[in-house]
């Protein structure tokens, strides 16, 4: 029998496209009315119905953007502010099926990233008996910019979460629409890594998306300081008062009247790094710290967790050379008052001592505390089983092909005379972002690295975990090793994933206290 690839949403009809066996892929499916023109900086609007069969086969636009960093490789044809997109990938074949849902978040800082990128691709979870799917929103200026005219014309009176609430948007198209393709939109997790695992604490918080979820999965970051913690309005609308004037506009008119590109160039040479979402009183009505005190979280099984090396010493230290003194003074200059209680915890000494405990410094203050602080504060006033891990296991050698590669920022790599002039460590352990392929299935769709069958044995498990999760909110399984919750029983167990993967006690937690009382006074 052949499979149907026609289906009938709210909005008009799809067809989609057939994978190897029952697969069905729904690509580039528009989930609100495009950002251009007047709805530039505006909440994502509704979708206008089509008529007639829109083909759903290959991917939309991304989002505007620049190329900041290595490991990203994209399948959509361009970049566009018209890319308010999803795919869906299912192996259900009728709406009375009622498969759990996985919405995916990519990473990038808030800057870079698409829904198309092979190593979030679908197929592989899908054929695990969920229904994937995969989310564009806004970046840059275009989705994190705050300014007193935009709050000013807000019924809402918040600017600044446009991506954010395009997120918001996709979530309640997928509500709204997934059972066609054989979703149960009473059983959506969310989940992403890096700026998408931020995204989905936004979301976890926000009282515009709580109530739509019933679980979380965050890999390496949380909107919890210090990462991207939002913003109070005042002091976002006053960075964007000054970005418009730099760019040389000075009304919100000129703003939506400059092109696209020439508009993201211009900002992105004034504010080149990651971008910040804002405490608008709409999208968040308070920190998200307040939120979990309060236990108004989303009451739903959390699993979360952050690599080895989330960012190398050189962070820390300023350069590759390092010594224990070289060491110690770094963290002085960062933590003053505080530091010798941080050397305390992350000991200069021999120089593996040193170079592991620069590490870990850099990676905590990075995106490890933060992630921890989600997940200890979710347990605290949360009524639902929360699964913690830490990733460890490095990456292999790189393929031949790639010999004249090093190692680049979030696990990418630089080529050719560029190689040549890097001067950057190699890593020590399990890089920002090198989960991704492991846990989604994907490892095949990266050709740099000289996968093993440990490699794939790894992917294997974690697969298994994560549709546990989706499937019934509890990773474990028949012939996993037992994956306890940190809120349930006498004593945190943490889940470390590497090639001997297994439960051990929580360790450290002295080390994110002292960060604690830094980043969370």
């Amino acid at each position: 029998m052949a499979i149907a690839t026609k289906v009938q949403t709210a909005y008009g009809e799809l067809e989609g496209i057939c994978g190897e066996g029952d697969l069905r892929m729904f690509l580039g499916v528009p989930f609100a009315a495009p950002p251009v023109g007047d709805l530039r900086w505006k909440p994502p609007q509704p979708l206008a119905p089509w008529e007639g069969v829109r083909k759903a086969d290959q991917f939309g636009a991304r989002p505007m953007q620049l190329r900041p960093f290595g490991d990203m490789n994209f399948r959509s044809p361009d970049v566009s502010e018209d890319c308010l997109f999803l795919n869906i990938w299912t192996t259900a074949q009728s709406a009375e099926e009622r498969r759990p849902v996985l919405v995916y978040y990519y990473g990038g800082g808030n800057i870079a990233g698409d829904s198309s990128e092979p190593r979030y691709d679908g197929e592989a979870l899908a054929r695990r008996g969920i229904v994937s799917v995969t989310v564009n929103y806004r970046l840059h200026v275009f989705g994190f910019f705050a300014h007193p005219e935009l709050t000013a014309e807000s019924p809402n009176k918040a600017s600044g979460n446009y991506g954010y609430l395009d997120q918001v948007a996709a979530l309640q198209w997928v509500r709204e629409n997934i059972a066609a393709f054989g979703g149960d939109p009473e059983r959506i997790t969310i989940a992403g890594e890096s700026a998408g695992s931020i995204s989905v604490s936004v979301l976890h918080c926000s009282p515009l998306s709580r109530g739509l979820i019933a679980g979380a999965i965050g890999e390496s970051g949380s909107a919890l300081p210090p990462a991207l913690a939002p913003l109070p309005l005042a002091e976002s609308e006053e960075r964007g008062v000054k970005l418009a004037q730099a760019v040389g506009c000075e009304t919100l008119a000129e703003l939506r009247a400059m092109p696209a590109m020439e508009l993201l160039e211009a900002a992105n040479r004034v504010s080149p790094g990651a971008a910040i979402g804002t405490l608008d009183g709409y999208l968040l009505d308070k920190p998200l710290l307040d939120t979990f005190k309060a236990g108004e979280q989303a009451q739903v099984p959390l699993l979360v967790g952050w690599n080895s090396e989330e960012m190398g010493y050189a962070a820390l230290t300023g350069g590759p050379e390092i010594s224990a003194e070289s060491y110690a003074e770094a963290v002085r200059k960062r933590f003053g008052d505080a530091a010798e209680e941080a050397l305390r915890l992350y000991p200069a000494g021999d120089p593996e001592q040193t170079l592991q405990s620069a590490t870990d410094l850099a990676g905590d203050s990075f995106l490890g505390y933060s992630t921890w602080k989600w997940s200890d504060a979710h347990a605290n006033t949360g009524n639902s089983p929360v699964y913690r891990y830490y990733y460890a296991r490095p990456r292999p050698p790189m393929t031949p092909e790639f010999a004249d590669a090093v190692p680049a920022l979030a696990g990418g790599v630089v080529r050719g005379e560029a190689a040549k002039a890097m001067a950057r460590p190699q890593p020590r352990g399990a890089v920002h972002s090198a989960e991704i392929e492991y846990a989604l299935g994907n490892l095949a769709t990266n050709k740099v690295y000289a996968w093993t069958k440990e490699d794939y044995a790894l992917s294997e498990l974690m697969q298994q975990y994560f549709a546990n999760f989706v499937l019934r909110g509890d990773p474990n399984g028949p012939g996993l090793p037992e994956w306890p919750a940190i809120n349930r029983g006498d004593a945190p167990q943490v889940m470390v994933l590497n090639v001997e993967s297994g439960a051990e006690p929580e360790e450290h937690r002295d080390r994110y206290l002292f960060l604690d009382a830094i980043f969370c006074k």
